[in-house]
């Protein structure tokens, strides 16, 4: 594998198999369908999770946990897990919900029509409208929220397709590569600071869907979790940040969202994550 400076691009690119793409080549292609036939498990309730703990699978989880934490008892769901480094993803039954084979996906069967929501966004703005919560009606106030979703949802890729990938898991280190997404997540960092210097919370002074798109990217960075990159990012000389991602972590459905389908494989019960959380260590 060539470095950049010595790499000349072919006049009509052809994909190799497991070439590139360092940890995850072997699930990546540059084609879509599925590769395999399989049906998605169903549970008893109406809504139906397939997903992974990653940022964007946290997003779900920790709305569904908000919802039922307000006592919205229509929000109860199955979480299943979907492996994306077996390749779970390129099923059959997972591609019918979501034909980009990412996760998360949904299935609302709670109307007499089945719903498939796919991209973590949609979701979390079908869930916002359906039950009323996390999501301002009308006004202003809706479109802050929406203008900070929609922040996230085009600045995610720069922080775990750009800077991740290339600081943490591509098969050598690329200076340029690296320095071009440092330099971005960097602003992303310096525009949440800001604007949490005087909020307390993203989109204004309420917690929204906007925080809980946010937090599972840029709190776990904030917090040093993520890539192993705390110090080469500088992370503790955002201050607004750190109080805003501390009191995101600290809220009892934000607990309860991020260890379903990773700590916990899967969820069909509130019982489930009580025992789960029963059986750590106290760590108090």
């Amino acid at each position: 594998m060539s470095q950049s400076s010595e790499y000349v691009p072919p006049e009509v690119w052809t994909w190799r198999k497991g070439e590139g793409g360092g940890r995850f080549a072997s699930i990546n292609r540059p084609i879509a369908g599925p590769t395999q036939t399989r049906d998605l498990p169903v549970g008893e309730h109406p809504l139906q999770l397939y997903s992974r703990g990653t940022p964007n699978g946290v997003k779900v989880t920790v709305m569904l946990e908000e919802l039922l934490a307000q006592g919205h008892a229509g929000a109860e769901y199955d979480a299943w897990l979907i492996d994306i480094m077996k390749g779970d993803q390129f099923g059959s039954g997972f591609v019918d919900v979501n034909p980009n084979s990412k996760i998360p996906a949904l299935m609302d069967r709670s109307g007499d029509t089945p719903v498939r929501v796919f991209e973590s966004g949609a979701i979390l703005l079908h869930l916002a409208e359906k039950f009323g919560a996390f999501l301002p009606a009308d006004g202003p106030a809706r479109a802050e929220v929406l203008s900070w979703l929609m922040w996230q949802m085009g600045s995610a890729p720069y922080l775990g397709g750009g800077f991740g990938h290339f600081y943490a898991y591509a098969p050598f280190k690329i200076e340029y590569a690296i320095d071009r997404f440092t330099m971005e997540v960097k602003r992303q960092l310096d525009v949440l600071d800001r604007q949490l210097a005087n909020h307390e919370y993203i989109a204004g002074d309420a917690y929204s869907v906007a925080d809980i798109a946010i937090w599972p990217w840029y709190g776990l960075v904030a917090e040093g979790k993520a890539y192993d990159a705390g110090t080469f990012l500088d992370v503790a000389s955002y201050g607004n940040l750190q109080r805003w991602a501390k009191q995101v972590a600290a809220r009892p459905a934000v607990k309860r969202g991020r260890i379903v389908n990773m700590a916990l494989d899967e969820r069909h019960a509130a019982s489930d994550i009580d025992a789960f959380l029963a059986s750590q260590p106290d760590k108090g």
